[in-house]
C-alpha cells in the first residue's frame, strides 16, 4: 500500500487526482501499477484501477486474474469495481473510502453483491488516513 500511496503523489503532481494502484500476482510479484491519468489520456476510464488491470491482462496473457491482489489507495467506483470483479481478482485491498463514489461499501457493495457470479475478498482501511490526507490536500491546492 505504501508503494500505492507513492504513485498517489505521482499522480498529484502530474495534476491527476491521486488515486494510486497496483496488483500483485498470487507470489508476490507486481505485475501492474498506476496512477490515474484521466487527464493526461483526455479518457474517462483511466483509473488507476482500469490502468493496472488492462496490464496485467496484457502481461499475463489472460483476461482472468484470480488469486491477484488489487491494491488501491481509494475505494473504487463503480466502473472499477465492476472490472475488479470481471477480472475474477481474488482480494481488494484498499486505503479510503469513497462516500461519493465507492462500491466497496459506501454507495454498495458490488465487490460481494450476491447476485453477481464472483465476489471478492475486501480489506479496508489501510493506510486510510494517509490516503485521505493526500486527497484532501491535492483538493485544497485545487480550490485556492
Amino acid at each position: 500500500m505504501r508503494h500505492a500511496l507513492e504513485l498517489a503523489d505521482a499522480a498529484a503532481t502530474q495534476g491527476e487526482v491521486p488515486v494510486g494502484a497496483l496488483l500483485v500476482s498470487p507470489n508476490g510479484d507486481i505485475m501492474a501499477e498506476a496512477h490515474n491519468r484521466t487527464r493526461k489520456l483526455s479518457d474517462p476510464t483511466a483509473h488507476a484501477e482500469m490502468l493496472v488491470l488492462r496490464e496485467a491482462g496484457i502481461r499475463t496473457g489472460d483476461w482472468r486474474l484470480e488469486g491477484h491482489t488489487l491494491y488501491s489507495t481509494l475505494e473504487p467506483c463503480s466502473m472499477c469495481t465492476g472490472a475488479a470483479v470481471l477480472s475474477r481478482i481474488s482480494r481488494l485491498v484498499f486505503g479510503a473510502r469513497d462516500p461519493k463514489a465507492g462500491m466497496c461499501g459506501s454507495l454498495a457493495n458490488l465487490a460481494q453483491d450476491p447476485r453477481l457470479n464472483h465476489h471478492i475478498e475486501l480489506i479496508e482501511g489501510i493506510l486510510a488516513g494517509e490516503s485521505a490526507h493526500i486527497l484532501q490536500r491535492f483538493f485544497q491546492a485545487r480550490r485556492s
